[in-house]
């Protein structure tokens, strides 16, 4: 992210600080951790005649003003599905853009992530990710690790078929070793085993541009979760949008295979 981005945010991050920006939500009522699958940078591009990378800049705009108001909200956990294993797959310029994005997003957003009691957390796969990306993730994540505001978690070369194989090859290795006997593997093993351990799972998730699939996202951890679904493309999600999903949620009677109250 270049001096100018940052620049244009200014009126954005006011924006969210204002105190009239609360989401009008009971405390009792709010989430604890909201996960986000940030999609239409590149339609939000392509319908303003400029290439998708534009659209990628202008998304990571949208990703500091939701995670500054997010951390003033108290949210406990947001976690945001930025590069998937599949993305791999798009043109390599693009993923070239996208890398060099996120290594200066890591960099120029540090300070805002100290100054907000941000901690910093990757879910993922490290191999393949740029060396760059890597040491820049390692440094903030160091660097906000004794944070106890909100938890940030990146979900970078984030696939969940990945992640619950990963998790059952721990095991196996653990069983193997005869560390693990079959009958004790239970949901909170595997739950232990995944990229996400020691996050609660998400209570609510949001996608953006009006798609209506989890597209291999936190399969494991969404089983519960209440789905909120925007039309908007993710550079228009702003504070009054993830408002409209709090309240959203906070209207859903969530039973758990219950039959409620």
């Amino acid at each position: 992210m270049n001096a100018g981005m940052m620049e244009s945010t200014v009126h954005e991050r006011a924006e969210a600080a204002q105190p009239g920006a609360a989401p009008g939500v009971c405390a009792d009522r709010m989430p604890r951790h909201v996960a986000i699958i940030m999609d239409g940078n590149g339609r939000w591009a392509a319908a303003r005649g400029m290439p998708r990378i534009r659209g990628h800049e202008q998304g990571a705009r949208t990703v500091r003003t939701i995670v500054t108001h997010a951390a003033r909200l108290g949210l406990r956990v947001l976690t945001l599905y930025s590069f998937s294993s599949e993305n791999w797959k798009r043109p390599r310029e693009e993923v070239e853009f996208l890398m060099g994005l996120y290594a200066e997003y890591l960099v120029a957003e540090r300070p805002t992530i100290l100054d907000n009691n941000v901690r910093f957390v990757h879910l993922g796969r490290r191999a393949g990710l740029p060396a760059r990306v890597l040491d820049e993730m390692d440094r903030t994540i160091e660097l906000s690790a004794g944070n106890s505001g909100l938890t940030l978690a990146l979900a970078l070369n984030y696939g969940s078929r990945d992640e619950i194989v990963d998790a059952v090859r721990s095991i196996a290795e653990d069983a193997r070793r005869g560390d693990v006997a079959p009958e004790r593997i239970d949901e909170a093993l595997i739950s232990s085993r995944l990229y996400s351990t020691g996050l609660p799972d998400p209570d609510l998730l949001i996608r953006t541009a009006s798609e209506r699939r989890l597209s291999n996202f936190l399969l494991w951890q969404l089983s519960y979760a209440e789905i909120h679904v925007c039309d908007a493309f993710w550079p228009d999600f702003g504070v009054e949008l993830f408002n409209a999903a709090l309240r959203d949620y906070a209207g859903r009677v969530r039973r758990f295979g219950d039959v409620g109250r």
